[in-house]
């Protein structure tokens, strides 16, 4: 029998995930050299930063109590990086933002698929670690 709180740990990380997954690529269809694009992209990072980091250390938390240390250590590792994360993203970000030259919408989108993509290979592994995490 699968154990509740280890899957409602994984779901609570899934979701702001997910939400990053399904809500970043709409920036793919806007100009990033238009300040206030740029700035709503440079909160959503911020926020999904902030809630990986949260969600990461109470499902760490959870693995823990659990007995499972190996997935609390891999959760803890993903909450540490976007803990750090945060702070490198952000401050390219505001440079970028803050350049004005021609090249700086690039960079900035630039950023904006490493995101993505540092988003979608996490989901990946939760996901596929699914089976191992919570067995039927």
């Amino acid at each position: 029998m699968p154990d509740p709180v280890v899957l409602f740990a994984t779901i609570i990380l899934l979701v702001p995930m997910g939400y990053f997954l399904l809500a970043s690529p709409a920036f793919l269809l806007v100009k990033l050299d238009i300040p206030q694009v740029a700035r709503l992209l440079r909160g959503m990072f911020n926020a999904y930063f902030l809630a990986i980091a949260i969600a990461g250390v109470i499902a760490m938390a959870a693995f823990a109590v659990t007995g499972r240390l190996a997935f609390a250590i891999g959760i803890g590792l993903i909450a540490a990086f976007a803990f750090s994360a945060r702070r490198w993203f952000l401050r390219q970000m505001d440079a970028q933002i803050s350049a004005g030259d021609a090249d700086a919408a690039r960079r900035l989108r630039r950023l904006h698929w490493g995101g993505m993509l540092s988003n979608a290979v996490q989901v990946a592994a939760i996901v596929v670690s699914i089976p191992y995490i919570a067995p039927a």
